[in-house]
């Protein structure tokens, strides 16, 4: 008898150490995406512009307003896969920016639908030199990196398209062969450029308030396994 309560509350420890754990990471998660968003509304609300080479030197992590001239260079449009807007699923339009000073940087255009026929559009760019503003900010997360990170679409339109799973910065940089800065450019939406966006920081992610209701589930389940063996320890033995 005593080896078996032993076992039984070995395994609903073990088990709750387990709920617990999980119930601690979507705590840490949700605090980590809340200071993400902490930190980007107060670069939002100031939107006091940095040069864009100034800013590249900074957080690679963190969040910065910065405008800029350039070009965009004869590289491949990069159209990144499975991005929501509502309720459609399009891609996001990227571009690489040679600034006047600073490196090559990655630019969001924004959001175009892909229709169901999953033939991919082919957008149409500014050519010459441009002024941009917007957001610095981190590339969108990746979650598991499974196959190569970009591949051509086919058939090729009239500028190459690459298809991207994910942005993968040094991946990119050695694919394209340039210097790329570790951050994208989300233009500001009130510049007459691009497509459909905004500054959203979590379009395709868990909000934190979700992270924590999900952290109160894992916690709710370590204190069931706890009840449950307290449950079971004290009940007579049946004959």
């Amino acid at each position: 008898m005593v080896n078996r309560r032993l076992l039984l509350w070995a395994g609903a420890l073990l088990l709750a150490a387990g709920f617990g754990a999980l119930g601690r990471w979507q705590l840490h998660r949700g605090a980590e995406k809340q200071a993400m968003l902490d930190a980007a509304a107060a670069i939002l609300r100031d939107k006091r512009a940095l040069p864009l080479s100034e800013a590249q030197g900074r957080d690679r992590h963190g969040y910065d307003w910065v405008s800029a001239h350039g070009r965009l260079l004869a590289a491949p449009v990069l159209l990144l896969d499975n991005q929501r807007r509502g309720d459609a699923v399009g891609v996001h339009v990227l571009a690489v920016l040679r600034p006047r000073e600073g490196r090559p940087q990655l630019v969001d255009f924004g959001w175009l639908q892909v229709p169901g026929d999953r033939v991919m559009p082919q957008p149409q760019l500014p050519a010459g030199e441009i002024e941009v503003s917007g957001l610095l900010a981190p590339p969108p997360g990746a979650g598991i990196a499974l196959g190569p990170a970009s591949t051509p679409v086919q058939p090729a339109g009239a500028q190459p398209r690459w298809l991207l799973t994910r942005v993968d910065i040094a991946a990119l940089s050695r694919e394209l062969q340039l210097p790329l800065a570790d951050r994208v450019l989300r233009l500001d939406p009130a510049l007459p450029l691009g497509y459909a966006r905004d500054l959203e920081l979590l379009p395709n992610t868990l909000p934190p308030e979700r992270h924590r209701g999900y952290a109160l589930q894992w916690f709710g389940l370590a204190f069931a396994t706890l009840v449950a063996a307290l449950y079971m320890s004290l009940r007579p033995p049946t004959k």
